[in-house]
């Protein structure tokens, strides 16, 4: 199992839709869970987006500044926040096993947070080693690179959606520069709308492209927009192609963590805990 972050640039790489992609195509063995948080410090999506405003303002991480200065608080407090995903699709039952930590509904909202990212670093760690669940982290555009970068630091794997177009590679140069300083090695999952391919990608970047996502508008709209959703939207080529890449993704993060980490300890929750 693996903690991965997802980070962007400018250009509307399309974060958050790639991340609710995998999400709803993660393969999950008998009792594991998916849980997507949106750390994004620009705000949220999903609540508005996909969830087309449904459910208010009721959950997210915004409620967590305050129980983060109650230690004790924290985990159930983060528990109570969490949204299931499982039901958005009509395709497959609902066992509450792909959960969403929905994000700030105000960029000002952040301000109250730094002491929360370090804790939600901590506690992924943990949820993953302890309970075996899988943690992604949509970082948004920016959240890679401030305070919250802290939690693509404590990440297994970090990963750059882009897209394959001018405008996109010109902007990722020096976002994906100011990121590798700080995590090391890491992945692109590129978005095909432009003419380069995937190798001239990885020329430009110097980085190695592990997940190609379509571009398709109509499918990813459902995600981002919460468009009515079209028969066997599972098995569009958008969910075809995020369920065989979360399975390249779990493989680079599993790899990473066994190079840095080759007698399989990592530390949860403060503590050193043996990879289960």
């Amino acid at each position: 199992m693996a903690v991965i972050a997802l980070a962007g640039c400018s250009g509307a790489p399309g974060v958050t839709t790639s991340a609710l992609a995998l999400l709803l195509s993660w393969p999950l063995e008998a009792n594991r869970r998916m849980i997507l948080a949106e750390c994004d410090p620009d705000g949220g999506a999903v609540l508005h987006g996909l969830l087309q405003g449904t459910l208010g303002d009721r959950y997210g991480l915004r409620n967590l500044s305050v129980a983060a200065r109650k230690p004790g608080e924290f985990s159930d407090a983060f528990w109570r926040q969490l949204i299931d995903l499982s039901g958005t699709d009509s395709e497959r039952g609902s066992p509450r096993d792909r959960l969403l930590l929905p994000g700030t509904t105000d960029p000002t909202q952040s301000a109250s947070l730094t002491s929360v990212w370090k804790i939600l670093a901590r506690m992924f760690r943990g949820i993953e080693a302890e309970s075996g669940h899988d943690v992604l982290i949509d970082l948004g555009r920016r959240g890679a690179y401030g305070p919250s970068g802290v939690l693509a630091e404590q990440a297994d794997a970090t990963f750059v959606v882009v897209r394959n177009s001018l405008r996109c590679l010109q902007a990722a140069e020096g976002r994906v520069r100011a990121l590798q300083e700080r995590v090391g090695d890491m992945g692109l999952i590129m978005i095909d709308e432009g003419p380069y391919p995937a190798g001239e990608v990885q020329r430009v970047l110097q980085v190695p492209v592990i997940v190609t996502l379509p571009y398709t508008p109509k499918d990813a709209r459902v995600l981002s927009d919460g468009a009515e959703q079209p028969r066997h939207f599972t098995k569009s080529p958008l969910m075809r192609a995020a369920r065989t890449g979360s399975t390249l993704l779990v493989q680079r993060a599993a790899l990473r963590r066994a190079r840095l980490d080759p007698r399989g300890l990592h530390t949860a929750g403060g503590e050193v805990t043996r990879a289960r």
